[in-house]
């Protein structure tokens, strides 16, 4: 059984390991450590429990990111505790599609993070501030740049 220090601790590992991951999640892997093995995991479009699954919607993000978008972007705008077993992370995600009219994707959400005993997150909910529709709506409107 872990110390209230340790479990503090712990914590503020985490919400460090999450400000430097997150930020770069479309170029290179996250850490797991963080993780508990059972993690839980939904977003608009997703759900699914376990570490396996886990690693495996963010591989996925990066080669969709790399395939479909010229840039794309994780902006972390803060992430603090929220509650003695909480952690929220606040974010845009923001690019470029690679199509000729050079569509722009964007939209702000914030994740969720719970934490056990260990203080380990088992659980990861994502919102969004716009439906998965909208969203796609964006694929198909030209960019800002965009000349015909």
């Amino acid at each position: 059984m872990m110390t209230e220090t340790q479990y503090n601790e712990q914590v503020e590992r985490a919400i460090a390991i999450l400000k430097h991951d997150l930020p770069n999640l479309f170029q290179k892997d996250i850490s797991y450590d963080i993780y508990s093995r059972d993690i839980f995991f939904r977003d608009p479009v997703n759900q699914f429990k376990g570490k396996f699954n886990y690693r495996i919607i963010f591989w996925t993000l990066r080669f969709h990111g790399r395939l479909f978008f010229t840039e794309l972007d994780f902006d972390l705008h803060d992430v603090q505790p929220c509650g003695p077993d909480a952690i929220r992370a606040d974010w845009t995600v923001r690019g470029t599609l690679r199509v000729p009219w050079k569509a722009t994707i964007f939209f702000n959400g914030y994740s969720l993070y719970k934490l056990n005993s260990e203080a380990l997150i088992y659980e990861h909910i994502d919102t969004w501030d716009r439906s998965p529709s909208t969203i796609l709506k964006q694929f198909i409107q030209p960019g800002a740049s965009y000349m015909p």
